[in-house]
């Protein structure tokens, strides 16, 4: 039997969000029904919108989901109903990179994610009886109830039940995809120089992991002060304005210049003014949404001569069920203080909700969707 739900419904940039009735598809074997209690907002999110990616109109988005499991198709092991969880991307299993634990690469993303239903087409939410694009990153948990699958599911550990799960949502995404870019992705090593360009989300995830690895010094770039100021209190040791020759300063203070640096702009010309910067074996790892036109040129015999890499980095080379446990575990041993971020609104203000988020008045908005109990 269906189940009614109230979803946020996106038509693009031209018109609000606007919450309505939806129904959710019967489960499927390897489907969950989730109950959402929050979920984070994302640049992901706001791209979708405004069609910078090839996601299909209209449609329910919402990718940062944490909620309440209410019932479990029978082949999956991921949890059982009554269980917290949080929802991040889906992948497929069974690809070259999912066999090798590296399932942000899945060969098969972009039906498992961004197609608008499942892989074969199916919807998993219906609007007056006829398919509603939704299954965004195998869940679209903007939504009072989601239908999610076993291999995108976390189960929150039984040590964090005190840690609410309106804080727990956005470690799905933007805190996984920046923190896993420094511990998973680019290996920060112990004592080498890090800079972020770009401190949202993402970029103070990447700091506050930074911090984690012991790297020094740790260098934040933006154009917001306040931000920077942010930034300093979760590990950076030093702050740089984009608007105040940032990239000379980085080169004076560091002659032998970078490690690493990790860009969330996706501005060509700040990566290439990175990779110029960097040292010997230097990394620039980039997540940060290019225009599709773009193109980045940096110098082959300095390419090849010293070893230097430029990465491009989704989802922070996260192993969900592994992965996630460990930032839960950072953050409840007060090494990585998300919850610094997070300002919460009521799933009604979600366009209010993005206009913070766009504005910088809030790093990381969750919307509250119902109550945990």
């Amino acid at each position: 039997m269906a189940t009614q739900a109230r979803a946020a419904i996106c038509n693009g940039n031209s018109e609000p969000f606007k919450i309505e009735d939806v129904e959710l598809a019967e489960l499927r074997p390897d489907e969950l029904r989730i109950r959402v209690v929050a979920c984070g907002i994302c640049h992901t999110d706001m791209a979708v919108r405004d069609q910078q990616l090839p996601v299909p109109l209209p449609v329910v988005l919402g990718h940062e989901g944490a909620g309440i499991v209410e019932e479990v198709g029978d082949a999956v092991t991921s949890a059982k109903v009554g269980d917290r969880v949080i929802m991040s991307f889906n992948s497929c299993g069974h690809c070259p990179s999912c066999e090798i634990e590296a399932p942000t690469y899945c060969y098969n993303f972009f039906p498992h994610n961004w197609s608008g239903g499942r892989p074969d087409g199916s919807a998993t939410v219906l609007k007056n009886g006829d398919k509603m694009n939704a299954n965004f990153f195998g869940q679209s948990s903007f939504a009072t109830h989601a239908i999610a699958h076993d291999r995108n599911v976390v189960k929150v550990p039984d040590k964090a039940k005190d840690l609410p799960l309106e804080r727990l949502a956005p470690v799905g995404c933007g805190l996984m995809t920046g923190a896993g870019a420094v511990l998973n992705s680019m290996k920060v090593r112990a004592g080498l120089p890090v800079a972020v360009v770009g401190v949202g989300t993402v970029g103070m995830a990447a700091i506050m992991a930074a911090k984690i690895a012991g790297a020094d010094p740790i260098i934040a770039v933006d154009m917001n002060e306040t931000r920077l100021e942010m930034a300093k209190e979760l590990g950076a040791t030093h702050t740089f304005n984009a608007k105040d020759d940032a990239m000379g300063k980085i080169k004076d203070l560091l002659p032998q210049g970078l490690g690493y640096a990790f860009d969330t702009t996706g501005i060509n010309k700040v990566i290439q003014d990175l990779f110029g910067l960097l040292a010997p074996m230097g990394i620039v790892g980039m997540v940060g949404a290019s225009d599709p036109a773009d193109m980045l040129k940096f110098n082959e015999s300095e390419f090849m001569g010293g070893g230097r890499r430029v990465m491009g980095i989704l989802g922070g080379d996260s192993d969900l069920q592994h992965f996630l446990p460990q930032l839960i575990e950072y953050h409840m041993n007060g090494q990585f203080p998300f919850d610094k971020l997070i300002g919460y609104f009521p799933f009604e203000d979600i366009n209010e909700a993005f206009e913070a988020s766009e504005s910088g008045k809030v790093v990381k908005p969750v919307l509250r969707i119902s109550e945990e109990a």
